[in-house]
Parts: C-alpha cells; structure tokens; sequence
C-alpha cells in the first residue's frame, strides 16, 4: 500500500476511511463487512483503506492507534473524525452524515449551466448573448463569462471588449484568450491604411469584419498574409490567429480557412 498516493493525496478528491484492524481482533471481524458494504454502495462519497495494524504497525503508531478497530476519516491531509468499536451500521451511518463534507451539487449544477450558455452563445442560438450580458453584469466576478463576452464584442464593440479583460494577469489561464481578444481590438481600432498593400488588406478586412462579413474578413486577412506576414509587427499572422483561436477549433471558419492559412506562412 502506498499510504501516501492511497490515503492523503486521494482525501484531496474525496474523504478516505480507515478502517484499522487486524485478523486477531473479534470486533474488527464484526464491523469489516458492514463498513465495507457501506463503502461499495457510497463509492461516490468516500473511499474506504483497510490498514492491518500487524502489517504495517507504523501506520497504527502514527495515528496513535491504542485499539481496534478504530475508524479514522482524512479529508484534504487531516483526520477530521474517528470512532472506536464496532459500532451499528445505523450509528456508523450517523457519524458519515455527520462529518462527510456537503456535496457541491449546487455548484457543480452552475458550472454545467455556464459551460451550457457558453455553448449557446458561440453556436449564435438566439437570446443566449443576451444572457450571458446579463449574467456578467450580475456576476462579474466570474471571469469566464466576461471572456466569453468580450469575445462576442471584440469587432462590434472592442473598447467595452478590452474593458470585461481588463484585469486578467499574465500568467492567469484565460490570459492567452484575452491576449487574442486585445489583437482583434487593435485591428479593428486602426486607421485604415494604404501606405503598405498589406494594411490595404487588414483595412479592407476590417470594414468586411465590421459588416459581419467574416469569411471575407479572413480572406482579406489570410491575402494580407501572402502579401507581407511581417508587416507592422506581424500584425497579418498575428490577427489571424487571434481570429481563429477566438472562434474555436470547430467553428465552420476555422475549419475551413486555418488550413489555408498554414499553407500561406511557406
């Protein structure tokens, strides 16, 4: 047994029972099979460690075990609760219910509901953008949905867009994302250009994008591309990945042009 991998790193993931015995003791060979039973059939709430005292007396020495059985539970690295004894399954029951930390149900119910809405509104379902803005107004703390707002409004909207990331820190996971969503803004907030033939393109994209025409945008974009990649800091690839990483790898544009964008970079 690997107390360390078994035991503490798994009471991270949910409360581990131990159940301290050994062969000799007539109680352990009463209560074995009744909280071994309860541990099957609560799989999902806890998870039970059977630890034989004469096996490994270290383990009963660091719990200071001074008779079996003797039931511990671990929760997150510490020993929240124990009893001694066989006790009945009812009152066995009695101390789970009391000392198993509450189910986040409810939590996990808003995290399926957000990712929901997010779905929605990247598949342009009607009335899904209106709540995910009205989501964000009354949570905007939560700093997924913002993203996901700002970017819904980087083209249409992109100083309200760069405003919703505004606080996202280097280093954070979503900070990529609002890195793409600032390269879309600067885009679509340049002066239209036509010193150079590539922000000819990026201009004319730009008014496209504007429009909602947005395979022409890419189009425009991915010329931009094979005229000067390099142009005003490599504003042509780099725009255009933005583009596609916002989109996702399944939107239909992505499917269809990422390819032929790749073939434009040699």
């Amino acid at each position: 047994m690997d107390f360390q991998k078994d035991v503490i790193e798994r009471s991270y993931e949910k409360p581990v029972v131990i159940d301290f015995w050994a062969e000799w003791c007539g109680p352990c060979r009463i209560l074995g099979p009744v909280i071994e039973e309860m541990a099957q059939e609560q799989a999902d709430l806890w998870t039970l460690v059977k630890v034989d005292t004469e096996e490994y007396p270290q383990l009963a020495e660091a719990f200071g075990i001074r008779g079996i059985p003797n039931v511990k539970m671990v929760y997150e690295g510490k020993v929240i609760a124990e009893f001694s004894g066989a006790i009945p399954r009812a009152q066995i029951q009695k101390w789970l219910d009391t000392h198993l930390p509450p189910v986040e149900t409810e939590e996990v119910e808003e995290e399926d509901d957000l990712n929901a809405l997010l779905e929605a509104v990247s598949a342009g379902i009607p009335g899904a953008l209106e709540a995910l803005i009205e989501l964000v107004e009354e949570n905007p703390d939560i700093l997924i949905a913002r993203l996901a707002l700002a970017q819904q409004l980087a083209v249409p909207d992109p100083a309200a867009a760069r405003q919703l990331i505004h606080d996202i820190p280097a280093g954070h996971e979503l900070a990529e994302a609002a890195a793409d969503i600032r390269i879309i803004a600067d885009w679509i907030q340049a002066v239209p250009s036509t010193a150079h033939p590539a922000a000819s393109l990026l201009g004319e994209a730009q008014t496209l994008a504007i429009g909602g025409d947005y395979e022409g945008a890419i189009k425009k974009i991915i010329e931009a591309v094979m005229v000067d990649k390099t142009y005003n800091n490599d504003q042509p690839r780099k725009t255009a990945i933005a583009l596609f990483r916002t989109w996702g790898v399944q939107h239909p544009l992505t499917l269809k042009y990422r390819k032929r964008f790749d073939m434009a970079l040699y």
